[in-house]
């Protein structure tokens, strides 16, 4: 059974060490890998049913990942038994003129999870150590400045009753460049394809680096970061919707006690 340590991130993490065409939790035939998957995703939802329940903790999906790492893909296929009034999906896209007016963490707080509520967040405030780190926006002093200001955030979340779970889907540059040339070639999948995407792919190395620091930085126990190897879109499911179920499971979720006033009550 693969372990999940190897793809922790520590404080000796280098991200150049993780093979993102490794599939190390896929186990057996093609059939057979599909079958867990939606054993999985079945056994998510029954997990929060229980998290709801339960109504005192949340728990906060963070998927980071380079254009057409699988954000989309893998929120669709983890959660696709889960129940709709269960998962709440945030994309977070390019700041507004009115979130830019603020501090970078002011359009986390409103989106963050209620109890007994699970959260995903497609990209997330990690944006903000990447995007103006490569662009030079922010210098080295304004990025450990945010990276602090990450953690003290996170920390209050989990001391508020929020376990994060922080994924980075890790995909090749070849890898990239196939699922790009996908949506030029296929006329359906244009509307996922934007000339930008090619302007970012020229910065590939500068966004490697940015993401490593990042990570290594704002790995912590209470919301470590795992690094997903992608470029097996059936691994990195398989993965994630693993990694969350062991996850709930360790949460040790139970119904509330049974209300006394109910007992012997007869429906007439």
């Amino acid at each position: 059974m693969a372990s999940f340590s190897k793809y922790r991130v520590g404080s000796k993490f280098r991200l150049d060490r993780i093979d993102p065409a490794a599939t190390p939790f896929l186990e057996g035939g093609e059939d057979s890998q599909r079958e867990e998957l939606d054993t999985l995703a079945i056994e998510l939802d029954k997990l929060q049913n229980l998290l709801h329940a339960e109504g005192r903790r949340k728990l906060l999906l963070v998927l980071q990942g380079l254009d057409t790492s699988g954000k989309d893909g893998t929120i669709r296929w983890v959660f696709s038994r889960t129940s709709p009034l269960g998962v709440k999906v945030t994309a977070f896209k390019a700041p507004t003129e009115e979130e830019r007016a603020r501090d970078f963490l002011w359009r986390c707080h409103a989106v963050v999870p209620r109890a007994g509520e699970i959260t995903v967040w497609n990209r997330s405030h990690y944006e903000d150590v990447l995007v103006p780190v490569v662009e030079g926006f922010i210098d080295k002093e304004q990025t450990r400045r945010r990276y602090a200001r990450i953690n003290d955030f996170e920390r209050l979340l989990t001391e508020t009753g929020t376990v994060i779970v922080k994924c980075m889907l890790h995909i090749s540059k070849n890898e990239q460049r196939v699922r790009l040339q996908a949506r030029i070639d296929e006329a359906d999948k244009h509307w996922k394809f934007s000339l930008a995407d090619l302007e970012v792919r020229k910065k590939w190395d500068a966004y490697q680096a940015a993401y490593e620091k990042a990570l290594v930085a704002t790995s912590t126990e209470d919301a470590p970061w795992h690094v997903i190897p992608a470029d097996s879109k059936r691994h990195r499911n398989l993965m994630v919707a693993r990694l969350l179920v062991k996850t709930l499971k360790g949460m040790k979720l139970r119904v509330p006690d049974a209300d006394p006033a109910l007992s012997g009550l007869i429906v007439e």
